[in-house]
């Protein structure tokens, strides 16, 4: 990772960072692509780091240069079954969960657990520690929203039973789950609804794949970049400096307890106009080839990020163009 990022996002943290230093930090899915980056950022600010993943899709390599570190600590383990901790904990991020719709297909059981069983398990942590709770939430709970851009008060138009469900509805019931620790036992929460995000440790391969590193990868490859649908459909994407720094002022910010805040970029533009730039970027000369579009693919996806920029003093600062040539340089080395 290039640590010019990790001092731009503790740089832009500001007073946050101070709400850090000695804490006791459980990160679920903490090998996996935001999971590692919030570890790494906590590590740096001498936070005392539990990660823990199953590894079904993180990936280790991710931690790899924290392992030595005093004040890090891996576990492999399934959050969906019960763990205890003897060392004091302040503040758990549950993070983990399958997240690319491949993957929906593919691991609809294991999804739907995580988000289910896993958040159940996190947040007993969470109660008997008496520590704070982020819950990264996704913008997917919103279906194909009606309402663009997206406000936080936006109930949504999901398919409960289409092939989207088992992360739409899984992170719905988390988020129900979220709400009512808070109503029940009086938790310090706080959900975020993270919209499309890029960056370095992104994967790309497989069922893994994600629409920017699945375009750098072919354009780089020279091979076709795979278009779903015309490529008219709309994304709003946000580098993962951003959203690490958005993620960590929601969970560290005082003002923020039992808050759902958007966390993404509010600048729209549609899939085949993202190819282009990434063909360009990468003076690639990979036709773009299209494929019948998935059932339930949202046809725009924008959040309003007003909640963001007042309650955290938080808003994108990567432009999309500068993002893009970080990670196609990240994905060549």
């Amino acid at each position: 990772m290039n640590r010019n990022e990790i001092e731009e996002i503790i740089s832009n943290l500001g007073e946050v960072s101070k709400s850090v230093k000695g804490k006791n930090i459980l990160v679920t899915g903490g090998t996996g692509f935001l999971g590692s980056w919030i570890c790494e950022v906590l590590v740096e600010q001498e936070a005392k780091v539990i990660c823990l993943d199953n590894l079904v899709s993180g990936l280790k390599s991710n931690i790899s240069s924290m392992m030595d570190r005093d004040n890090f600590k891996f576990v492999q383990h399934d959050i969906t079954k019960p763990i205890f901790f003897d060392e004091q904990i302040d503040v758990v991020m549950h993070l983990a969960s399958r997240a690319s719709p491949f993957e929906f297909e593919k691991y609809p059981i294991q999804i739907l657990k995580a988000n289910t069983l896993g958040i159940w398990v996190a947040l007993g942590i969470a109660k008997k520690h008496e520590a704070r709770f982020l819950y990264t939430s996704t913008s997917e709970i919103y279906g194909d929203a009606k309402e663009i851009p997206t406000t936080e008060e936006y109930r949504g138009n999901v398919n409960p039973i289409g092939p989207r469900s088992c992360y739409d509805e899984a992170k719905r019931c988390g988020e129900s789950y979220v709400m009512a620790y808070k109503l029940q036992h009086g938790l310090d929460i706080r959900i975020a609804r993270i919209f499309n995000t890029y960056g370095p440790r992104m994967r790309a391969e497989g069922v893994y794949g994600r629409v920017i590193p699945r375009f750098i990868e072919q354009a780089l490859s020279n091979n076709p970049i795979t278009i779903f649908g015309d490529g008219s459909q709309t994304r709003s994407f946000c580098y993962v400096t951003d959203q690490i720094e958005g993620l960590l002022k929601l969970a560290f910010s005082e003002r923020a307890e039992g808050e759902v805040v958007n966390i993404g970029s509010d600048k729209e533009i549609t899939v085949l106009e993202l190819a282009k730039l990434v063909n360009d970027f990468t003076n690639s000369s990979s036709k773009i080839e299209f494929y019948p579009l998935p059932k339930d693919d949202p046809p725009r996806r924008k959040p309003d990020i007003s909640k963001a920029k007042r309650l955290l003093d938080w808003e994108p600062k990567v432009e999309l163009k500068e993002g893009l040539k970080r990670m196609i340089e990240w994905f060549k080395k």
